[in-house]
Formats: C-alpha cells, sequence, structure tokens
C-alpha cells in the first residue's frame, strides 16, 4: 500500500489549499478503512483534520469543519483535501493516511507529507 500527497507547495492568504492523496495497492472503497489528512505545524505535534470512508461520508475536526471539505475520486482512486481561506497558521506539512475502522488510533499506512506554506 503506498500514498502520495500533491500539490502545491505555496498557498497565498486568503486562498484555497487544495490537496490530492493518490493511492496504490489497494482501494479506498475498502470498507475496513477511513482515509484520512492529518498535518503538522512546524514545532508542534500532529493535528487531525479528518477523514472520508468508503461510502464518501466525512467526518472533520471541530477546529477546521468549517473551512474544510474532503472528497474522493473512486475511479482514480485518490482523495483530496479543501482547506479555505488559509491562513499562515495552516502553515504544515500535510500528511494523508490509512486509518483503521475498527481501531481508529491507527493508522498504518501514511503518505511521505508535502510542505504546504501560506504566504503572500
Amino acid at each position: 500500500v503506498q500514498l502520495q500527497e500533491s500539490g502545491p507547495g505555496l498557498v497565498k492568504p486568503s486562498q484555497t489549499l487544495s490537496l490530492t492523496c493518490a493511492v496504490s495497492g489497494t482501494s479506498i472503497a475498502t470498507n475496513s478503512y477511513y482515509w484520512s489528512w492529518i498535518r503538522q505545524p512546524p514545532g508542534k505535534g500532529l493535528e487531525w483534520i479528518g477523514y472520508i470512508q468508503n461510502n464518501g461520508s466525512t467526518n472533520y475536526s471541530p477546529n477546521l469543519k468549517s473551512r474544510t471539505s474532503i472528497s474522493r475520486d473512486t475511479t482514480k482512486n485518490q482523495f483530496t483535501l479543501q482547506l479555505d481561506s488559509v491562513t499562515p497558521e495552516d502553515t504544515a506539512v500535510y500528511f494523508c493516511a490509512r486509518q483503521n475502522r475498527y481501531r481508529p488510533y491507527e493508522y498504518d499506512y501514511w503518505g511521505q507529507g508535502t510542505q504546504v506554506t501560506v504566504s503572500s
């Protein structure tokens, strides 16, 4: 199983951050897993952003819910994060990961992460 993030490394304040996670070696339509986005701001710990389920249902962090949208394309086996109205506080390394539906603290596969900087 492999996950690979892609997207712009620099986003201007107030714009929308958009990242895609391409998945190989398994299907995102698998029932047993959630497909998650997580970020790590500089000097801080990991922050869960949200996930999308095999049926397309989503769940977001309350802190980011008003600005976050996660979608998927099963034909391409990938899922996408959109974060609106970004500020410099959204600067972070963004990871996609597979989360075990039945053991929700278990993330067994991760992408390598992609740096996103919010700056004018």
